[in-house]
């Protein structure tokens, strides 16, 4: 190795070293002069140390790398066993700290930079975020806990075994991507429900729509309706909560889309992309013009999405969804796609959106599979309003239903423009 790349790396194993001691010796910064095992500058010399007993492989084997790292494990283990017995305060995390920043040094030296330098980013920033990590899983329950066990399992152990061809007469069913496709929306529902639950109970009208709407956004609706029902005077910024939501959900489609098949973003980009800025448009203007009285937050109950319930449910859906848009589509063609689109959107757009995403292109057309979509987005923002004017007030129903009205009249505008 060339004298200039080996300062190279040695200068990477030292910033290595700096970079976790930083934190490790911030958070013992109140600790005074040989009160700690190590800070800042023992984490530094660490990761030099690694890189010093790595540069040295070349020359005297390996088996320098194995001593050394043998060496100061357990050096390093033996005064943070004595700071432990004087402080009462046991935890291996300084310890597993120490040796990954000697490991990382030999690493840098040794190995790949960009992965040595990632892996030092990663390790500070799991040591930095100790009170936010703990006091997430105390707010975990074991049913949540339980529920991704049971999904990971389900997706890593299942998913292998099950057939990846179609396994019906009319080739449309294939269980391994159908599973696949329930688990994807299951772990985009799931950010939005930990929003939701890191958020709070009480929080504010725009962290709620933004945060439940990634995982159901027919639940913010509803939630927002029913607090609207006797309350006249909040109605214009719940209002503008669910047509921000109704954006989030829109672009949710976006993104899904994209994921599956990313030429059926292009003819779906004008319509839906119109769509959220109509919306985004009418519920900023609408929580804009908040008064006083208006800012409390709703009670939001959403269902785990990772729940093995939840997730075979939506697999089911999808299933029945693909199989009928295969059989109505060999049937009756492309005015029954956009059919089953309306009646898909009536209780969800996500089975409709995942069907066309992988249909698209082999059996339907890029241009009818972008139709559907957007009759099913365009049929459940319909059914937004309807549940406005059903469980809120009549000023929250004509505010969702004016500022949906104009998103799908322009978001059609904006299809028929790119149609041609």
């Amino acid at each position: 190795m060339f004298s200039d790349e080996l300062l190279h790396r040695l200068a990477v194993a030292l910033g290595i070293g700096l970079l976790i001691g930083l934190e490790r010796g911030w958070r013992a910064r109140d600790e005074g002069e040989g009160e700690r095992a190590a800070g800042f500058r023992t984490f530094a010399l660490s990761g030099l140390l690694g890189g010093i007993c790595a540069a040295l492989v070349p020359l005297a084997g390996a088996l320098v790398l194995a001593a050394g790292l043998l060496a100061f494990s357990l050096a390093f283990a033996a005064f943070h066993w004595l700071e432990a017995q004087a402080d009462q305060d046991f935890s291996a995390t300084g310890v597993v700290a120490g040796i990954l920043t000697f490991a990382l040094g030999a690493y840098a030296v040794l190995g790949e930079v960009r992965v040595a330098v990632a892996a030092a980013v990663a390790v500070a920033a799991l040591l930095a975020l100790k009170q936010p990590l703990h006091a997430w899983l105390r707010r975990l329950t074991w049913p949540e806990i339980r529920a991704g066990l049971v999904l990971l399992a389900m997706s890593f152990l299942l998913l292998p075994l099950l057939p990846d061809r179609p396994v019906d007469p009319w080739d449309a069913l294939n269980p391994a991507e159908i599973w696949l496709l329930a688990i994807i929306i299951a772990a985009l529902s799931f950010v939005g429900y930990v929003a939701v639950r890191i958020i709070g109970a009480r929080a504010g009208i725009v962290l709620l729509a933004v945060a439940g709407a990634l995982a159901s956004s027919t639940a913010v609706t509803l939630t927002l309706a029913r607090m609207a029902k006797g309350r006249a005077e909040g109605a214009g910024v719940l209002a503008g909560g669910i047509l921000l939501a109704s954006a989030v959900m829109v672009g949710r489609v976006l993104v899904v889309t994209f994921a599956l098949n990313p030429a059926l973003v292009l003819p779906l980009a004008w319509p839906l992309g119109t769509a959220i800025l109509v919306f985004l448009a009418g519920g900023g203007f609408l929580l804009l013009r908040r008064t006083g009285g208006e800012g409390e937050g709703p009670e939001l109950t959403l269902t785990n999405p990772l729940e093995l319930g939840v997730a075979l449910k939506m697999a089911a859906i999808i299933a029945v969804v693909m199989l009928l848009a295969k059989l109505v589509g060999d049937r009756f063609g492309d005015t029954g796609l956009y059919v089953l689109a309306a009646v898909s959107g009536l209780a969800d757009v996500d089975a409709l959106t995942l069907s066309m995403a992988r249909m698209a292109g082999s059996g339907i057309s890029l241009e009818v599979a972008a139709g559907a979509i957007a009759i099913a987005v365009a049929v459940n923002t319909a059914v937004k309003c309807v549940m406005a004017g059903a469980l809120g007030s009549p000023r929250l129903a004509v505010l969702v239903t004016g500022g949906s009205a104009v998103a799908i009249a322009a978001g059609a505008g904006a299809f028929l423009l790119a149609q041609g």
